[in-house]
């Protein structure tokens, strides 16, 4: 598709991360002259990365290479029980780790760039802002650039936000820091209990660090309230200390190089501890003010940041949006890889397919993993009226948990139905091992319009755990005791 009357490119991406690469990649599939503009800001700390955005370098991929070193620390510990002739003496080094990691990174990086060659994806290591609504001006290495273009996808993502307290930005690192922490983190308080903060504090004490928790209202805000109270209560019977309806009030450097924080409770009560590493997960904002938006004619959402399209598609309505700067959209990775695709089809390839945001299944992967598709036990009652829908819940034994004894009072999941007819399932939610396997075979089903009477009359695999939901049966609503009796029965 070659460009029409003054437009150098028919699509201009601003931003390299995944939503913005698989949208570049698919239109040039489908014959369109594609440039993609990526720059990363050094953090306070002076952490910057190559191409591949925030899951690549300092999200889901390294977060999950730390989560499953923690893994295998514990299972160095269960392999005693099933025989294994193992030591006494079991060290990590957080050094090996990070450089292993880093080095995983640094190859997709080059993957990545080999790609866009090979796909024949202009990639421009620079700073894009509108000139215009039709131009985007950036500053490389070999000077300005101006590119014009049909068509202009926004995907820059977001980063961390610093909380607004005296030492925050000076002695504080995020999650754009940690994974690359040419230190070992040693004693750490995370601020924030969503996803990142608890995943996080998950890994490290499964790598043998002491890691505490401030919590300001709630955790895993927007997920299913009992789930995340289970997930709590798990990390500290792992060793996780929590802060609850705490503020940090300042971040100070002492003389020993320890740092203290200084934080307040609900009655308004001071504390204060020494720390080596200070984690803020306190949110993330959309980099959408760097962008001269207002130049472009683009308006932005209520909260100032993000972008309320319909379809991808902005107020402007040849500059479309993809990614964490959508409005009230799930920040995920999928997510992002595939609104960018099917956006891709419709400007290029006649497609008519938008992106279905509703049920889209995710998982927190803390030590014990938190998996969940669909409606929030609490978002169903609310929507539908508690008297209109029927919890079914179960604690389960994993079979693996048996020879050493591990922990499974937290092994538990709940289906969310509608009452009437078959009772069609509204969510899924599974805490346990491997629990973003189990839930994403679930999320095909619910896509399926899933009932209760399906599910129940599917045969379960044995001995797994994703068979529990198979042999789920007992409901909130009868007050039955919803512990296993046996294991094959």
């Amino acid at each position: 598709m070659a460009p029409i009357g003054d437009y150098d490119y028919d699509l201009v991406v601003i931003g390299g991360g995944s939503g913005g690469l698989a949208a570049a990649k698919e239109a040039t599939n489908l014959g369109a002259k594609v440039a993609v503009l990526d720059y990363v800001t050094p953090t306070p700390l002076g952490t910057k990365w190559g191409l591949g955005g925030t899951c690549v370098n300092v999200g889901c991929i390294p977060k999950k290479l730390m989560h499953q070193a923690a893994l295998l620390g514990e299972a160095i510990h269960d392999a005693k029980s099933y025989g294994w002739q193992v030591g006494d003496n079991i060290s990590h080094s957080w050094e090996a780790l990070k450089d292993a990691v880093q080095a995983h990174i640094k190859s997709v990086n080059w993957v990545t760039r080999v790609e866009l060659r090979d796909k024949k994806v202009e990639y421009i290591n620079g700073l894009g802002t509108f000139k215009d609504a039709h131009t985007v001006q950036t500053i490389t290495k070999q000077g300005e650039r101006l590119l014009k273009a049909r068509y202009f996808l926004i995907a820059v993502g977001g980063r961390p936000r610093y909380p607004d307290i005296p030492g925050a930005v000076e002695y504080g690192i995020t999650s754009d820091d940690l994974f690359s922490l040419d230190r070992a983190p040693g004693k750490t308080v995370i601020i924030g209990a969503g996803y990142i903060g608890l995943e996080c504090a998950g890994f490290l004490v499964g790598l043998g660090y002491e890691a505490t928790v401030m919590i300001r209202s709630v955790p895993l805000r927007g997920f299913d309230q009992q789930m995340a109270n289970i997930i709590v209560a798990e990390m500290e019977d792992k060793g996780v200390k929590f802060l609850q309806k705490s503020i940090p009030k300042s971040v100070e450097k002492l003389d020993s190089g320890k740092l203290k924080v200084t934080w307040t409770n609900e009655a308004q009560q001071e504390f204060s501890d020494e720390f080596d590493t200070i984690l803020f997960a306190i949110g993330r904002r959309a980099l959408t003010k760097e962008l001269n938006l207002d130049t472009a004619g683009v308006k932005v959402a209520g909260d100032g940041e993000k972008v309320d399209a319909v379809n991808e598609q902005s107020n402007v309505p040849h500059i479309y949006a993809v990614g964490d700067v959508l409005y009230k959209k799930p920040e995920l990775t999928p997510v992002a890889i595939h609104a960018g695709r099917l956006l891709a089809r419709r400007l290029f390839g006649n497609s008519t397919v938008n992106m279905d945001y509703e049920n889209v299944a995710t998982t927190v992967f803390t030590p014990l993993e938190y998996g969940a598709v669909g409606l929030s036990e609490e978002t169903a009652a609310s929507r539908y009226g508690e008297d209109n829908i029927e919890v079914y819940h179960a604690y389960y034994k994993p079979t693996e948990f048996f020879i050493p004894q591990k922990n499974i009072r937290h092994c538990y999941l709940k289906v969310v139905a509608l009452r009437e007819g078959d009772q069609k399932v509204l969510g899924l939610h599974f805490i346990g091992p491997q629990a973003g396997e189990v839930i994403q075979g679930f999320a095909a089903g619910i896509k399926c319009n899933l009932t209760m009477n399906a599910l129940m009359s599917t045969v379960g695999i044995h001995p797994t755990i994703a068979e529990e939901f198979t042999r789920i049966n007992i409901t909130k609503r009868s007050g039955k005791d919803p512990n296993p009796a046996s294991c094959c029965s």
